[in-house]
C-alpha cells in the first residue's frame, strides 16, 4: 500500500487478564474491542463504537438471565463513554461482527473505500486477536492483517523518541493535545472498561493532529501480518542475526514446521525459519530453533513462554543464528535442487531396505484401494530424495514430495506398510528436517581412526571394573522427573543401609535433565537381588510433585551400570529381566550423597609405587581434588567430596573408594592420566576447559591446550577413552 488510506479505523482490545506492555502474554480471551472511525481526506471523527465479548466459560444456564445480563452489559458499556455498545458470544462471532460494522460505517460514509487498522504497538494484533484466534482454529477477517502502527508512524515526525516508552499520553503531549493525567493502574490486572474508550479517543486525536498542518503526516506502508508460512532452505554460509533466533522447546513429537507457525501466529517467521531438531536417533526431541524477520518479532515470540500448544505448555528461550545454520543449514547441491520446488509436502520414509530403487517407492505409493488409495509421488523420480552415507552406502531414510496436503494424508496412511520385506514408517517432515538429516548422515569423520597415544609410557586405566557377573548393583527404571536423592532413599527402606558410600547415581538426558533411571550400588548380590524382588513396581511418590509412579527394579552388574554412566547403550536382551533395548542417552554428575551412618574408609594410592616408579616424572603431582563444602544433609560433616557439579560426566562406575577424600598434598608425586574430551565446540578456549576439570588439581605450567593434543588430568581412575575430536592438556 503506497498511496494513502481514506480511512483509519483506531483499534484498542483489552483481555481478562494483563494490560498495557504485558497484553496478551498471560493467554487470557479477549473481551473487549474499542473502535473509531477517522476520515483520512476530511480530517472528520466518526463515532466511538464498543463490542463486549462474553467469556465462553461464563456460568449463565437459562436464556432469561443471559438477556437480562446482556442488557446490563450494554448499560454499563454505554456509561464507559462510546456512542454504540454491542456484545457477541465468542471471538469468532466478535471478528465478523466488527468487520461487517466496519464496511458499513466506511460504505455509509462514501469518502472512499481503502480502511486500514491503526493500533498503539503491536500488541493488540499480534499478540491478542492472532494467537487466541490460531488456538481456536478461528478464520481471521482480512482487515486484520495489515495495520498502522501509531507509535512508528509518530516517529517518523519525531525521530528523537524512544519508541519503547512511547505510550499515547507521550504522544498527546508532545502535540500539545489536552488530555487528562493518566490513570494508575496494575498491567498485570484486568483494565477498567473506560480506559480503553478514553485510549480510542485520544489515539483518534493525536491521527488527526499528524494529519494536519503542519505535519501533514502521510500512513502508507503499513505492517504486515504473515497469512502463511514460507518454507525454503537455508545456506550454512547465510548470515542469520543471533537477535532474530528463538529456540522452543516441549514440542509434541508429531508436531510440524506448520504447527510452529500456528503457535506463533501473528508474528512474521522469516522463509524457511522453523527447523525441528532431531535426536541422536534422528528422532525429534521435542525442540525447535525458529528464525523471525527482526528483532521485534523476535522479543514479542519470547512474551509468549509457556503458551499452550493443544495441552502442552511450550518454553521459548533465546538462541544464536549460529545454532540455527547447525539445524537448517545445508551445502548440498543436491538437497537444494530437491527442496526448490515451492508448495509441496515432503513426507520421510524410514526403515527402507537397504537394495530399495526410485521404481519400488513409486510402486509402494501407485497402489492401494479403499482410504489407501494411490497418492502420486510429485515429479516422480526427482521427487524422491535418498539418504546416503558419505560413501554411498543407504541408511534407510528417504524423502518424498507431494503436490497437496490431500496426497500427503493419503500417503501417511500408508504408515507401516510392507515395502519388500520390511515395514515402513511415514511421518510428515520440513525442509529443515531434511537438511538436518542430510548433513548428519553425510558429514565425514574429521579424523577417521584414532591416533596413537602421543605418551605411550603412561598406564591405561579402565573406567569399567574387571569382568565379572555378579550383579551387585539396582538399577530404578521409571523414576519421577521430580525425584530427589531423598526420595529414593525414602523408597529403598530397610535397604538403604545396604548402599555402598557414594553409590546413589542418576542418569541424566542429553539435556541435563532427569531421564527416570537410577543406578544403585550394594554391598552384596544377595541384598541387590533381595531388594529388587521387594520393591520391583512399587510406588514411589516424589516431594516436589503430586505425582507417583511405579518404579522397576532390577539387579544389573556393575560393567551394565558403568556403561550406562558412560553414555552407552545398555542391551537387555542378554538378561532374563528385559526383552527390549534402552539406551543410556546421557552422563550423570556424582551426586555421592549417602546417609550419615556410612563411614569413609581411608583411599588407597592410585598406583602402587613399585609401578609408579617405571614412568618418568613428567608433569607429576598428587591427585588431591579441591575441598568443596557440603552441599547435602547426607554429606558427613568431616568429609572431603570429591565433587563437580559444573560439567556432566560419568559417575564412577565401581564406587572406587579414590571417590571419597584424598590426604593433604605430599611431597610424594604420582603419574597423571590421559583425558580425550570428544564433541567440544570449536569456540572452546582454554578458560572453559579449566572450568570443566576443576574438581582436579594441576599446575599452571601444565596447562597446555593444543589441536590432537593430550589432556593432562592428575586421575588415571577417571581417564576417558572416546572418539578423537580434540585434544586437551592441562
Amino acid at each position: 500500500m503506497t498511496e494513502q488510506v481514506d480511512y483509519l479505523a483506531v483499534l484498542f482490545t483489552a483481555t481478562s487478564g494483563a494490560s498495557g506492555d504485558l497484553l496478551g502474554s498471560d493467554e487470557k480471551e479477549l473481551v473487549q474491542l474499542v473502535w473509531q472511525l477517522v476520515d483520512v481526506k476530511n480530517k472528520k471523527l466518526g463515532r466511538v463504537n464498543e463490542l463486549l465479548i462474553k467469556p465462553e466459560l461464563s456460568d449463565l444456564t437459562e436464556p432469561k438471565e443471559e438477556e437480562d445480563g446482556l442488557e446490563v452489559r450494554a448499560e454499563e458499556g454505554s456509561r464507559s463513554g462510546a456512542d454504540c455498545v454491542s456484545t457477541a458470544t465468542d471471538l469468532e462471532s466478535a471478528l465478523n461482527q466488527f468487520h461487517l460494522r466496519l464496511t458499513n460505517e466506511v460504505n455509509s460514509a462514501g469518502a472512499g473505500t481503502s480502511i486500514c487498522l491503526c493500533t498503539d504497538g503491536q500488541l493488540h494484533i499480534r499478540q491478542v486477536i492472532h494467537p487466541e484466534a490460531a488456538s481456536k482454529n478461528i478464520l481471521v477477517p482480512e482487515c486484520f492483517y495489515s495495520f498502522f502502527d501509531l507509535r512508528k508512524e509518530f516517529r517518523k515526525d519525531f525521530p528523537t523518541t524512544d519508541l519503547k516508552s512511547l505510550d499515547v499520553h507521550l504522544m498527546a503531549e508532545s502535540l500539545r493535545l489536552p488530555v487528562d493525567p493518566p490513570a494508575m493502574f496494575d498491567p498485570s490486572a484486568t483494565l477498567p472498561p473506560e480506559t480503553a474508550v478514553q485510549q480510542v479517543q485520544i489515539m483518534a486525536n493525536i491521527v488527526l493532529a499528524l494529519l494536519s498542518e503542519p505535519l501533514c503526516h502521510t500512513f502508507f506502508h503499513p505492517e504486515r501480518v504473515s497469512e502463511k508460512f514460507e518454507t525454503g532452505t537455508c545456506s550454512k554460509m547465510e548470515k542469520v542475526c543471533d537477535n532474530t533466533v528463538i529456540r522452543a522447546r516441549g514440542l509434541p513429537w508429531q508436531s510440524s514446521d506448520q504447527d510452529i507457525a500456528r503457535f506463533f501466529r501473528g508474528l512474521n517467521i522469516a522463509k524457511g525459519g522453523a527447523a525441528l531438531c532431531l535426536n541422536a536417533q534422528g528422532r525429534r526431541n521435542g525442540e525447535a530453533l525458529v528464525r523471525f524477520v527482526s528483532e521485534e518479532h523476535r522479543d514479542l515470540a519470547l512474551q509468549r513462554h509457556k503458551h499452550h500448544m493443544g495441552n502442552r505448555y511450550i518454553e521459548v528461550y533465546k538462541a544464536t543464528g549460529e545454532d540455527f545454520l547447525k539445524i537448517a543449514g545445508g551445502t548440498s547441491n543436491e538437497v537444494a535442487i530437491f527442496l526448490s520446488r515451492e508448495d509441496q509436502i515432503i513426507v520421510r520414509m524410514r526403515g527402507l531396505p537397504f537394495t530399495a530403487t526410485h521404481e519400488q517407492v513409486l510402486a509402494f505409493f501407485a497402489q492401494g484401494d479403499g482410504p489407501k488409495e494411490a497418492c502420486p509421488v510429485s515429479g516422480g523420480k526427482d521427487g524422491i530424495l535418498f539418504v546416503r552415507y558419505p560413501d554411498g552406502r543407504p541408511t534407510g531414510d528417504a524423502f518424498v514430495l507431494f503436490a497437496c496436503e490431500e496426497h500427503a494424508q493419503c500417503a501417511l496412511r500408508k504408515h507401516k506398510d510392507i515395502l519388500g520385506k520390511r515395514y515402513i514408517e511415514l511421518f510428515k517432515s520440513t525442509a529443515a528436517e531434511v537438511q538436518q538429516v542430510l548433513n548428519r548422515y553425510s558429514s565425514a569423520p574429521l579424523i577417521p581412526v584414532a591416533p596413537a597415544p602421543l605418551v605411550s609410557v603412561l598406564p591405561s586405566v579402565s573406567l569399567l571394573p574387571p569382568p565379572g557377573s555378579v550383579r551387585d548393583c539396582l538399577r530404578l527404571r521409571g523414576l519421577p522427573y521430580t525425584a530427589s536423592i531423598e526420595d529414593i532413599l525414602t523408597f529403598l527402606g530397610e535397604f538403604t543401609h545396604d548402599i555402598r558410600p557414594h553409590g546413589v547415581h542418576m542418569v541424566l538426558n542429553q539435556q541435563g535433565r532427569p531421564s527416570g533411571d537410577c543406578f544403585i550400588q550394594m554391598t552384596s548380590a544377595e541384598r541387590s537381588f533381595m531388594a529388587s524382588q521387594r520393591l520391583h513396581k512399587q510406588v514411589m511418590s516424589s516431594q516436589r510433585g503430586a505425582n507417583s509412579r511405579y518404579v522397576e527394579v532390577f539387579p544389573c552388574s556393575a560393567e551394565e551400570m558403568g556403561l550406562v554412566l558412560m553414555g552407552g547403550s545398555l542391551s537387555h536382551t542378554h538378561t532374563h529381566t528385559h526383552s527390549r533395548s534402552r539406551s543410556g542417552t546421557g552422563l550423570s554428575p556424582p551426586p555421592c550423597l549417602s546417609p550419615p551412618t556410612y563411614s569413609f574408609t581411608p583411599a588407597p594410592p592410585v598406583l602402587p609405587a613399585e609401578a609408579a616408579a617405571l614412568y618418568p616424572p613428567i608433569g607429576q603431582v598428587l591427585l588431591t581434588p579441591r575441598p568443596l563444602a557440603p552441599g547435602h544433609a547426607y554429606y558427613p560433616a568431616s568429609a572431603q567430596l570429591y565433587m563437580n557439579y559444573t560439567a556432566y560426566y560419568p559417575s564412577p562406575p565401581g564406587s572406587p573408594t579414590a571417590v571419597g577424600f584424598y590426604p593433604s598434598p605430599t611431597p610424594i608425586s604420582s603419574p597423571g592420566g590421559l583425558v580425550r574430551m570428544p564433541s567440544l565446540t570449536y569456540g572452546n578456549g582454554v578458560k572453559d576447559l579449566i572450568n570443566a576439570v576443576q574438581g582436579y588439581q594441576y599446575t599452571p605450567e601444565d596447562g597446555l591446550v593444543h589441536a590432537h593434543g593430550p589432556v593432562h588430568a592428575h586421575d588415571p581412575a577417571r581417564t576417558l577413552l572416546t572418539q578423537p575430536k580434540e585434544w586437551v592438556c592441562i
